[in-house]
């Protein structure tokens, strides 16, 4: 069976386009500059993994007719990337089903108080978000039988987890990965890496590093996540990048 990607969402926490902003890139027609905040849904034995529910996913559940999903894991506390944890509601109603979601202590604590209401047992508020809670660490994990090795990355002074499944590997939201967990993501036939925008920023990767990183780790394809609007259009930068680097887009779904 094969196993694929959907790229729900590839851009930075203000979506592109920016709201107000006469750029170039926010004011394109062409809708590969037209970027969600960033979300993916795989493909694996039959099994809908949906990486990080942030603000955009009704929206992107309704667009791609998306209507299931078996478990979610979450790679960090971000508004950006858990905020749409409450439309997860939808499917408790339609699936009659808790939906499992796989996430650190940490995620936990900040959706704790982001939906208060989900996790406070005395209040009397009606459809809560029905939703299984794993924890997990730095450690292999398996979902339905399927295995996830976490990455554990630097995002600033906090971390993020990204996931590799077999010769697939996704990072988001990651500015530094120390060298034990780069020995994680050798040998891939494909990477999804964070490049925020040409500048340096200290919390995510620009361009350039993500380059450097996926030739340093030897990705057969690299495909790039979390774009802000400062990265320029699609059909200037795609083409400028090595051959086997790519900027992904909102709707792009590839074999793995």
């Amino acid at each position: 069976m094969t196993n694929k990607i959907l790229f729900l969402g590839t851009g930075a926490s203000t979506g592109v386009p920016l709201i107000g902003c006469p750029c170039q890139v926010c004011q394109s027609m062409d809708t590969r500059n037209h970027r969600l905040r960033t979300s993916a849904l795989l493909y694996i034995n039959g099994f809908h993994f949906l990486i990080d529910i942030g603000p955009d996913f009704r929206q992107q559940m309704l667009t791609h007719q998306i209507t299931d999903i078996d478990a979610v894991l979450l790679t960090h506390p971000h508004r950006d990337h858990v905020g749409g944890y409450d439309d997860i509601r939808a499917l408790n109603f339609m699936r009659r089903k808790q939906i499992p979601f796989y996430l650190s202590q940490d995620t936990y604590q900040s959706l704790k108080l982001q939906f208060y209401y989900a996790f406070d047992d005395s209040l009397a508020y009606e459809n809560k978000p029905m939703t299984e809670l794993n924890f997990i660490q730095n450690t292999p994990f398996e979902v339905f039988g399927v295995p996830f090795t976490p990455i554990r990355v630097h995002h600033g002074s906090e971390f993020c987890f990204g996931f590799r499944h077999e010769n697939f590997a996704y990072i988001t939201d990651a500015n530094h990965i120390d060298d034990q967990e780069l020995e994680k993501l050798k040998g891939l036939d494909v990477l999804v890496l964070n490049a925020l925008r040409h500048t340096p920023h200290h919390l995510h990767f620009s361009l350039n590093e993500a380059v450097q990183l996926s030739q340093r780790l030897g990705a057969k394809k690299t495909y790039l996540i979390h774009i802000s609007h400062q990265m320029g259009l699609y059909h200037d930068i795609n083409p400028s990048l090595p051959d086997n680097i790519h900027l992904a887009y909102d709707g792009l779904s590839l074999n793995f």
